[in-house]
């Protein structure tokens, strides 16, 4: 009897260190895959505005249905919302550096989220979007 309960808390042992390392593994696994997800980089409309003015290559694109509106000067229009976007993903370099900007955060959080989840390195994201750009008092164009 007392045999059968040794070998009762040996196996029990090795089942919790078992779960106790599995469980570690899967941690270690999800921060190394955590970090291979490229992402892009919420800036607010200064740090926008400073990122055109210091980078003549960088790509303006404006992933709303409202470019004739208003949009940041010298911004491209892939609306995201007809697959304006998506089409045009495999032509664009994954290499240049893009702001992606809408006139709602949901919106250019899904363009710029397409845009990294397609490959591309180096992807700010408008974080106050059109209006914040509007109030801090910068130009736009129709």
């Amino acid at each position: 009897m007392k045999k059968n309960w040794i070998i009762g808390i040996v196996i029990l042992i090795v089942i919790l260190g078992a779960v106790y390392f599995l469980s570690n593994g899967e941690e270690a696994m999800d921060d190394v895959a955590d970090e291979d997800v490229a992402s892009y980089m919420d800036v607010s409309a200064e740090e926008a505005k400073a990122l055109i003015d210091n980078n003549a290559d960088l790509i303006i694109l404006d992933v709303s249905p409202f470019y004739d509106k208003g949009h940041l000067p010298g911004a491209i229009n892939y609306y995201f919302g007809d697959g304006t976007l998506d089409a045009a993903i495999p032509s664009l370099d994954k290499d240049a550096n893009y702001l992606v900007y809408c006139h709602v955060d949901s919106a250019s959080i899904t363009g710029a989220t397409k845009l990294t989840d397609a490959g591309f390195t180096s992807v700010y994201r408008l974080e106050s979007h059109y209006a914040g750009w509007v109030a801090a008092g910068y130009d736009t164009e129709k």
